[in-house]
């Protein structure tokens, strides 16, 4: 049940205007559900070849410091989780082409051979680069600690 309230307040909140509702949450949680950012981040995010996949991480990366101009850091959380989506799920390809791990039995499936060399291995590369740029990114870091502590917002 606490799921479903979970994905219910996030599908039913703006988080522009009430970004202290955002719980920062593990790893990709809410990057799906989380409005406006998922309508603004989502059309960007492409990891099928490197060269998408550079123009995707690029543009996503492009909006997580648009955000931080404006002090807004659900919008920067939100563009760091797409780009932790992109590596994450490009990695996933690369090791398993067909996307899945595991067998109908439940067996793990063999790693695909060139799962450190293919096109969604380089793209997975790319995207972790831009990714590890914005989680160590100065300002989203202090903005982090603010949006945690209830400082970035006024009270009333």
């Amino acid at each position: 049940m606490s799921d479903t309230s979970y994905a219910d307040s996030y599908r039913n909140t703006d988080f522009r205007k009430q970004p202290y509702k955002y719980k920062i949450g593990r790893g990709e949680q809410g990057v799906l559900m989380a409005e406006p950012y998922k309508s603004e981040i989502l059309p960007h995010w492409k990891f099928a070849k490197p060269d998408i996949a550079k123009k995707s991480a690029q543009a996503i990366y492009k909006l997580f410091n648009d955000y931080g101009k404006q002090n807004d850091f659900v919008g920067m959380d939100m563009a760091r989780k797409f780009l932790q989506m992109g590596f994450t799920r490009a990695r996933r390809y690369a090791n398993h082409p067909s996307g899945t791990k595991y067998a109908k039995d439940g067996s793990v499936k063999k790693q695909a051979e060139d799962w450190g060399t293919s096109e969604k291995a380089q793209s997975a590369q790319i995207f972790y680069r831009y990714y590890e740029k914005a989680k160590n990114d100065k300002q989203y870091l202090d903005l982090k600690e603010k949006h945690k502590s209830g400082e970035l917002y006024e009270k009333g």
